[in-house]
């Protein structure tokens, strides 16, 4: 049988997709980059015409309510707030995030219109997985370890599998939040994750990770814009910046919400503090 050109395109096509790699991308842009797999799959050439203007790049909105609540709002709507304790600024978010190292990060007061109720732990025991599509937005999670107990770097009973980073793929961009994080992150836990563009970390020295450990983490990420969290005050701030030597550019922002897309990320890894504790 001869197929005509059309019918082999097509058919080209569906075994393009079919391919172990594409499925990757669709699944996880993070972790195709992390992994150097192709970035596009190349099925039509368009020349560039006279006064052409590359498409817009989507943004995300990222408004710091305050301690380790983060409210995100994709391109297509999607509100997410991140650590909710049943308060996400006055929103209602359509998905919401809980870790359970302290109350400020969780509730069992749910409104009736939030859709997604991802919890970093399994109240039944064992890992708690998620990996759900929100119309723009896939949303996955790697679990760690918290502590119980007051000392630093790895002292203290652990609790396997308490915690959860959170990875939002929405607008070609990777944000993560690490959540209560007890622990630097084993190469397992790096390959899980894959590469961020955005990561909100908790930087208070004291109830997570001391601040060099942390800023040794942030180091191993490698994301290009690191929004710090749950400091409780400006002295703890201040100590968390002093730590970052001269890898890292630091901005304060004007406002609690910055906008991100794969445009404006800083060329050099930068903290960009938002207003709140």
């Amino acid at each position: 049988m001869i197929l005509s050109a059309k019918a082999f395109l097509i058919a080209a096509l569906f075994a393009i997709l079919a391919q172990p790699a594409f499925a990757q991308i669709t699944q996880s842009r993070c972790l195709a980059i992390a992994q150097s797999a192709p970035k596009t799959v190349p099925v039509a050439f368009i020349p560039a015409q006279e006064g052409m203007q590359p498409p817009a790049a989507e943004e995300v909105s990222i408004r710091f309510v305050g301690h380790s609540t983060f409210l995100i709002t994709s391109p297509a709507g999607v509100t997410i707030a991140t650590d909710y304790n049943g308060y996400a600024g006055g929103v209602i978010p359509r998905v919401v995030t809980m870790n359970q190292a302290h109350s400020s990060h969780w509730t069992n007061d749910i409104h009736p219109d939030i859709e997604h109720v991802l919890r970093g732990w399994n109240p039944e025991g064992g890992k708690a997985e998620h990996n759900v599509t929100v119309d723009d937005v896939i949303i996955r999670n790697v679990t760690t370890d918290i502590r119980r107990g007051f000392d630093l770097e790895g002292g203290g009973f652990r609790i396997p599998d308490g915690n959860s980073i959170f990875i939002f793929e929405t607008a070609q961009l990777c944000i993560g939040h690490v959540g209560h994080l007890h622990h630097r992150l084993a190469d397992e836990d790096l390959s899980f994750i894959g590469q961020l563009d955005v990561v909100m970390v908790p930087v208070d020295g004291s109830y997570t990770m001391s601040q060099a450990a942390m800023v040794d983490t942030l180091q191993i990420v490698k994301a290009r814009l690191v929004l710090p969290m749950h400091y409780f005050g400006a002295a703890t701030l201040q100590r968390f910046l002093g730590h970052l030597g001269e890898t890292f550019e630091v901005e304060i922002n004007p406002t609690p919400e910055t906008i991100v897309s794969v445009r404006n990320l800083p060329q050099t890894p930068t903290v960009l503090v938002l207003p709140g504790f």
